[in-house]
C-alpha cells in the first residue's frame, strides 16, 4: 500500500509544530512587494510544488491558445482622451447578474483551490469580500458552500459542470440556493476533459501521489509541503464531503456528460429559476440561441485555454458577440487578463464585466487570503490608472464610449521583446 501521512494522520500532529510562519515569511515578503501579477505568479512558481504550480498555469495541448489568448490584447492600442477634466476617485461600481458591486472584475470559479494553499476558496471568498465584488464557486470546490456564505455576504455566482447524474445536479443547486447565491453558471466547454501535456509529465493527482518524483518535488517547495502535510486532505465539498478529491479527471471523466444538449440546458433553467449563464460562448450562434432558451447573461469564455488548443482569444470574439445580441444583454469575459488594462479593453469592447482566473490563483498559491487581495489590489489600480488616463470617470462611459477607445492592429515580436518575456509570466513573444 502507498504511503499516505494524511490516512496515518500525520497532519494532525504537524499541526501543532510552529513551522509555517518560518517557511511562509519569504514569500508574504515578496507578496507585499509584488508590483504586478507577473510578480505573483513568480512567487507562486517558488512556492508550490511542480506539478501544483504547472496545474494552473498550463493550456490545452501545444498551449497555442494560452499564448494567443496574452497576445490579443497587445494589438488593441488604447487611443486615450486629452483633457476630459475627470478627477479622483473615479466610479468603478457596476453590476454583475444585476447586482451591484464595486468592482468590474471578479474571480472566476476554478476547482480544487485547497491545492495551492490550505485557505483555498475561502481567500478568495475573503478578498471578494474584501473589495465588494461577486464571488464564483466552483461545483468541484474543496469548500463548502456553507462556508463560503459565512465569509462573503455580497453577490455570489455558482459554477455547474455538465453532469450526467440529474439528482446531483438538482441537490448541489438546491444547496447553492439555500447558500445565498443568487446566480448560477454552466461551463459548457467541458464535455471532454481537455489535453494538458504538463500534467501528464508530472504525473499530476490530486492528493499528490507520495512516490519518489513527487517527494523530491515537494522537498524542494518546504512552504507548500508543510502547508499540505498540516492540514485536513482535500475533498469535493459541495458534491460529498465524504468523498476523497482523489483524481479530478477520473471523477470528472466518469461524472461529465457529452451528451449534454441545449434541451438539457432548458431543463437546468426551469430547475434554477434565476439569472443564469452559458460559459464558454465564443460563437455569435450560440450566444443568440442561449439567450432565446432563457439565459440571463452570456459568459464568453475558452476555459482559460486549458480545453480546445487554437480556441480562439475571448477578447478577440467579444466584438462580434456583442454585435450579435445587441446592446441590453449581459456579457462576462474571461481568458488572457494579466492587467488592469486588459479589464479596460473588456469592458470598451462589450463586456459587462471580467472575470479573472489565473492572476488571483497565483496570489492564492504565493501567500493565501493576503495573496488573493494583493492580486485584486493590482488590477484595482491599473484598472483605475488606465480609466483615468482614458478620459472615462465611470464604467458606464467607459463602455459606452469604449468602440473609439480601442482599436486594433497587427502584433508585433516587439511586443515583448526579451528573452525574460516568459519568466515574467508572458507566454509567447520570446526572441
Amino acid at each position: 500500500m502507498m504511503f499516505n501521512p494524511h490516512k496515518m494522520g500525520l497532519h494532525k500532529v504537524l499541526k501543532h509544530i510552529p513551522l509555517a510562519a518560518i517557511f511562509d515569511a519569504p514569500y508574504k515578503n515578496a507578496v507585499k512587494k509584488a508590483v504586478n501579477i507577473a510578480d505573483l505568479r513568480l512567487i507562486a512558481k517558488s512556492r508550490a510544488h511542480k506539478m501544483v504550480f504547472d496545474y494552473l498555469d498550463a493550456g490545452g495541448d501545444d498551449e497555442i491558445s494560452l499564448r494567443r489568448g496574452k497576445d490579443a490584447y497587445t494589438e488593441l492600442e488604447m487611443h486615450y482622451k486629452i483633457l476630459a477634466g475627470i478627477k479622483p476617485p473615479l466610479d468603478m461600481s457596476t453590476k454583475i447578474f444585476g447586482m451591484d458591486v464595486k468592482l468590474p472584475f471578479f474571480g472566476c470559479p476554478t476547482a480544487g483551490n485547497r491545492m495551492f494553499h490550505h485557505e483555498g476558496e475561502a481567500a478568495a471568498a475573503r478578498a471578494s469580500e474584501h473589495h465588494g465584488t461577486l464571488y464564483g464557486l466552483s461545483s468541484l470546490a474543496t469548500t463548502g458552500i456553507v462556508e463560503i456564505s459565512k465569509l462573503h455576504k455580497g453577490p455570489k455566482v455558482f459554477q455547474l459542470y455538465v453532469w450526467k447524474d440529474r439528482e446531483l445536479v438538482k441537490e448541489v443547486i438546491a444547496r447553492a440556493k439555500e447558500g445565498g447565491f443568487q446566480a448560477l453558471a454552466l461551463t459548457v466547454d467541458f464535455t471532454w476533459y481537455g489535453n494538458r501535456e504538463r500534467d501528464i509529465r508530472n504525473d499530476f493527482s490530486i492528493p499528490p501521489k507520495y512516490n519518489l518524483k513527487q517527494t523530491i518535488e515537494a522537498l524542494k517547495k518546504p512552504a507548500w509541503t508543510w502547508d499540505f502535510l498540516t492540514h485536513e486532505p482535500y475533498t469535493y465539498a459541495c458534491i460529498n464531503t465524504d468523498v476523497p478529491a482523489d483524481s479530478l479527471a477520473a471523477f470528472v471523466n466518469s461524472q461529465i456528460a457529452p451528451e449534454f444538449s441545449w434541451s438539457d440546458a432548458e431543463w437546468l433553467l426551469g430547475e434554477w429559476n434565476g439569472p443564469a449563464a452559458p460559459k464558454g460562448v465564443i460563437r455569435p450562434d450560440d450566444a443568440k440561441r442561449a439567450i432565446e432558451i432563457g439565459f440571463s447573461t452570456l459568459w464568453v469564455s475558452n476555459h482559460g485555454a486549458r480545453q480546445l488548443d487554437t480556441s480562439p482569444a475571448t477578447i478577440s470574439v467579444l466584438p462580434s458577440i456583442r454585435e450579435a445580441v445587441g446592446p441590453d444583454v449581459e456579457i462576462i469575459m474571461d481568458g488572457g487578463v494579466q492587467r488592469g488594462t486588459d479589464i479596460a479593453k473588456a469592458l470598451a469592447l462589450g463586456a459587462d464585466s471580467v472575470g479573472v482566473g489565473k492572476p488571483y490563483l497565483w496570489g492564492l498559491a504565493a501567500g493565501g487570503t493576503a495573496g488573493v487581495i494583493k492580486a485584486y489590489d493590482i488590477l484595482k489600480v491599473e484598472l483605475d490608472r488606465a480609466m483615468g488616463l482614458l478620459g472615462t470617470p465611470t464604467v458606464a462611459e467607459l463602455k459606452r464610449e469604449g468602440p473609439s477607445l480601442i482599436k486594433h492592429r497587427h502584433g508585433s515580436v516587439r511586443d515583448y521583446p526579451d528573452m525574460y518575456a516568459y519568466d515574467r509570466g508572458y507566454g509567447g513573444g520570446i526572441v
